[in-house]
């Protein structure tokens, strides 16, 4: 591995002009694909296997114009106060704005309030449902501007008019604070090395990746059928592991010219060393990324697998691109240790009397381990607290910023007829194979009636076959509640019961329906997706490391930063701890695909520390040094690179705390805080008190395992005589080789 990347890196210098060419060229492509692709349909959200999809796969069957899955908006009346919507003037206003909803060639429906009983028993609220052919990402924007011009008239006439639903839902927007993200990213980098130019050479790498990764995705969204929180998670992946990736290697880079190699020696070294444990730490992201597939969520799959190929975009570009502009640079980027002109006049940096901060914490830590490791550990078990009264569901209108109208809609509802009108169930009663569909109709109406949490239950209303019909249910209870949850599941007993013997089913589904089924799924897919993801990583992590306990201190480890992430996600979004500082207008449930997602991109992040700083401590101790001593050498050389890499990643997910969308927030955030836990208490603390501790035992390997192994070489001891055969000096040729 390590000699295969070092030609690969020689080559990319040597051959500078053909590697540009080649990523300009793809950039070029990927973005004439985006600029001419059609603008994407409906983001198709089917959940295979639940009993709310299988509703919705049978009304589609049996109600063919009804357009089960077309967007809806309920716009809410209210009448001044004093006043009531039946009042003569205010009800001929709801009228005509009905009669300008039903105007329009993507309606399929529009209910009268007052035809359809849907006025509240005060008199003061009233509501018109309007079903739609297409969805919500569908609609025209004529559409959705005749629907907001007809409230805004109605409103015109005194009365409060807000409009739920998902018909206005808007693309959600990250705001300036990614901006921020990235250029908090290039201020470290120019900390980290001294240099404007070397500091814009990882930016530079990562902005290209995330543009052919983005644009990609852009140019077959239609076809693929790909939402906009796809591109929205590439970009906040890709950016943040692109400029990691390219960070080690340039590192890497100029500690190999501090040691007197040429250039082109450096960039190959470099690219043979770091750029070998780029590739396993690119690897392990893969694999959590695509395991996503595991939940059997088509959008989630699209979304890990979109993910996943940013990152690999992310490893080619850091292996082939950073070593051509390196000889692009020639000698404006300087040796570790060595200032620019610029910030330090081009002088060499005066040697230090004392051991850098890397190296005198990680004496600090092999000298006291225990007090480290239990301070470490009892730290994230106190951040991990929150985490055992974790609720979760999928947001709803309820979730919304107060300032929307779709919020302002769903008080008006929950004030005047009940919370449980925000989330209607609906019953499908499938009568095909029953001796009386129209008898069974009634027997599970009148057994649904009997029900606790029950408020309304609308007469059945058949199809034109007669042997389907659908019924409506009406909870007590708010959508997200576990009330409404039971209910759910009540229903579904019943229906099971009636139709016992006989071929009729009895299935639910709605919003509601489909939010408590996708948090079941998402629940019970977690331990498998779990067990998948940090198994197969787990046998990766043998190879690199050859040891059987450092990848095993790796997954635990893992599993202590991703519970005291979701812990900090539940005292935030849940509990509303500095919920005005992120900006979270309304708490309430996690969402349910939260926990399987941040298992999944925390490990593959978690990996990646993991990767760059033991791998310094292998290569160490591989070359002679004790166990203690090979935890200070890493972190001698690593501590530093690794704590900026850490600082970039979580100011580019911070900055997707700005995201209008709850989910880009939620997942920014946590993703933000699950890098620190990992990095600085992970990485920097249990890990080196941890292999303190094990000493030589931390890599140990059964000797018919290490046969059996193949020699990946990620310390790059083949490198020695691949620079012997290009006849070029290696200080260290004297030195006995330790084999691996």
């Amino acid at each position: 591995m390590a000699t295969f990347l070092y030609r690969l890196g020689r080559f990319s210098f040597r051959r500078r002009h053909i590697v540009a060419f080649i990523w300009v060229a793809l950039l070029t492509l990927a973005g004439v694909g985006a600029a001419s692709a059609p603008t994407p349909g409906t983001t198709s959200f089917s959940i295979p296997g639940t009993e709310a999809q299988k509703a919705f796969d049978l009304l589609e069957e049996r109600f063919p114009g009804m357009s089960a899955d077309g967007a809806t908006a309920r716009v809410v009346f209210k009448a001044p106060a004093g006043e009531k919507m039946t009042d003569a003037g205010n009800k001929a206003t709801v009228q005509k704005t009905v009669r300008e909803l039903a105007d329009g060639s993507e309606v399929a429906a529009v209910a009268d309030p007052y035809q359809a009983r849907s006025v509240s028993r005060d008199g003061t609220t009233a509501y018109a449902q309007v079903t739609y052919k297409v969805s919500g990402m569908e609609l025209k924007d004529t559409t959705k501007d005749a629907l907001e011009g007809a409230a805004e008239a109605a409103r015109n006439t005194g009365l409060t008019v807000e409009i739920g639903g998902d018909a206005l839902q808007a693309v959600p927007h990250t705001g300036s604070s990614e901006i921020i993200g990235i250029a908090v990213a290039a201020v470290v980098l120019v900390i980290t090395f001294g240099s404007l130019l070397a500091a814009g050479l990882p930016l530079l790498t990562a902005i290209i990746g995330v543009g052919i990764g983005v644009a990609t995705i852009t140019a077959l969204a239609s076809p693929l059928d790909l939402g906009s929180t796809t591109s929205t998670l590439a970009t906040m992946i890709g950016l943040a592991v692109g400029i990691d990736y390219a960070l080690f290697i340039l590192s890497r880079y100029r500690a190999e010219l501090a040691e007197g190699r040429d250039r082109e020696e450096a960039a190959g070294r470099a690219v043979g060393t770091a750029g070998s444990a780029v590739v396993f730490a690119g690897l392990t992201v893969v694999i959590a990324l695509v395991g996503l597939s595991v939940v059997n969520i088509p959008m989630l799959t699209k979304m890990g697998i979109a993910a996943a190929g940013t990152v690999a975009i992310a490893v080619l570009i850091a292996l082939t691109m950073i070593p051509a502009l390196l000889g692009y640079a020639g000698r404006k980027v300087r040796p570790a240790g060595e200032k620019s002109k610029l910030l330090g006049g081009g002088r060499a940096a005066k040697k230090a009397d004392r051991p850098n901060m890397g190296t005198r914490w990680a004496s600090f830590v092999v000298r006291r381990p225990v007090a480290v490791l239990l301070l470490g550990v009892v730290g994230l078990g106190a951040a991990a607290v929150p985490a055992t009264s974790l609720e979760l569901g999928l947001p709803d209108d309820g979730s919304q910023p107060a300032s929307t109208t779709q919020r302002r809609a769903y008080d008006l509802l929950s004030e005047g007829f009940g919370p449980g009108f925000n989330g209607p169930l609906m019953v499908v009663v499938d009568g095909k194979g029953s001796e009386d569909p129209k008898a069974l109709f009634g027997d599970v109406a009148g057994e649904i009636k009997s029900l606790d949490n029950v408020v309304t239950v609308t007469p059945p209303a058949p199809n034109k076959a007669g042997d389907t019909a659908t019924i409506t249910v009406i909870p007590g209870a708010k959508p997200s509640s576990a009330t409404t949850e039971d209910l759910v599941h009540a229903i579904r007993d019943t229906g099971a019961d009636l139709t016992a013997g006989q071929d009729g089913q009895v299935l639910v589904t709605g919003a509601t329906a489909m939010n408590i089924d996708v948090s079941q799924k998402l629940n019970d897919a977690l331990l498998p997706y779990l067990a998948l993801v940090v198994g197969l990583a787990f046998l990766l992590l043998i190879v690199v490391f050859r040891s059987i306990l450092v990848p095993l201190k790796a997954a635990l480890g893992f599993l202590l930063s991703v519970l005291a992430a979701l812990g900090a996600v539940v005292a935030v979004f849940q509990w509303g701890w500095l919920s005005g500082l992120m900006g979270v207008e309304e708490t309430g449930p996690v969402m349910s695909m939260m926990p399987i997602f941040m298992v999944g991109v925390v490990f593959g992040l978690a990996m990646d520390y993991e990767v760059f700083l033991v791998t310094r401590m292998r290569e160490a101790y591989v070359h002679g040094e004790k166990p203690g001593q090979a935890v200070v050498t890493g972190f001698k050389y690593g501590a530093r690179v690794v704590t900026a890499a850490a600082v970039i990643m979580m100011a580019v997910f911070a900055g997707f705390i700005g995201s209008s969308e709850s989910m880009v927030k939620m997942i920014g955030f946590g993703l933000a805080i699950a890098v620190f836990f990992d990095a600085f208490v992970v990485r920097m603390a249990i890990v080196p008190a941890v292999l303190a501790l094990l000493g030589k035992a931390a890599w140990w390997l059964p000797k018919w395992l290490d046969r059996a192994l193949p020699n990946v070489d990620v310390e790059g001891e083949g490198l020695r005589t691949a620079s012997d055969r290009d006849g070029r000096k290696d200080p260290d040729e004297d030195r006995e080789l330790v084999r691996v």
